[in-house]
């Protein structure tokens, strides 16, 4: 049965989580906009207690992909970092963006660096928690917006375990049809983890990462609804916080 939530404010998940009825819940442990070990939780004791299922999103920073060594090395070390805060609170799993390479390199190179990442680690004893690679909406060389160049990354990676967000706004974004989406990524992955079920302030293939709620959106949302529940994985809603509320009441409306 999925389990329904939002992306939440840090400061007190749980709170937030019962002003809006949420069943899962998603937030960042520490800035996701700076290199940093996160802190330990406040509310670690009453996070690892509750019944809710929680997920963790890796800064925005990481891109193990990278071939630049000052954004790579420090990526793979945070990454680790954050798995284990997210484990200190039993969340289920850590998401982290797919990561790109730049224009002028070679797109192997980036699959080859994250397969070096999940092997280093794998030697060091493994991460704590299963880390959920999401596909990203931008970037001509990403690792994870287009499907072809998805596969070429699990092709390298899948047999260290990874897990796999779907995010339905990047998707748009990104140039994937939504129709056949969920057949589609499992013909990849052989899993989907996580949905992250947002509409897309943007057009199809605009490369732009703008999510919006489900009444605003550039497509019909019903097909966000049909994603959820043929994923039949937990989603959590990463839309305007606004309009968590009535999103969440669309899906559990629609996805039936």
């Amino acid at each position: 049965m999925a389990l329904l939530g939002a992306h939440v404010d840090s400061t007190d998940p749980l709170t937030a989580a019962e002003a809006i009825g949420a069943e899962t819940i998603q937030f960042f442990m520490g800035d996701p906009q700076r290199w940093k070990k996160p802190p330990p939780h406040p509310h670690a004791d009453a996070l690892r207690e509750s019944d809710l299922s929680i997920y963790i999103h890796a800064p925005y920073l990481i891109n193990v992909a990278s071939t630049n060594n000052k954004i790579r090395i420090p990526s793979r070390k945070i990454m680790l970092q954050h798995a284990e805060a997210a484990a200190g609170i039993g969340a289920k799993g850590l998401i982290v963006h797919g990561g790109h390479v730049t224009a002028k390199d070679d797109p192997a190179v980036g699959v080859e660096n994250w397969r070096k990442a999940f092997e280093r680690q794998e030697e060091a004893g493994g991460f704590p928690v299963p880390i959920l690679i999401e596909n990203t909406a931008g970037g001509e060389n990403a690792m994870a917006r287009k499907f072809d160049r998805l596969a070429m990354l699990w092709d390298a990676v899948g047999q260290y375990g990874p897990g796999f967000v779907l995010d339905t706004c990047h998707a748009w974004a990104g140039g994937e049809e939504l129709d056949d989406i969920v057949d589609r990524v499992k013909a990849i992955t052989g899993r989907i983890d996580l949905i992250h079920a947002n509409n897309s302030r943007d057009a199809f293939d605009s490369g732009a990462d703008r999510h919006a709620n489900f009444d605003a959106g550039s497509f019909d949302s019903q097909v966000i609804a049909d994603i959820c529940r043929s994923a039949g994985c937990d989603v959590v809603i990463e839309t305007p916080g606004e309009g968590h509320v009535s999103d969440l009441e669309f899906l559990r409306k629609h996805m039936h």
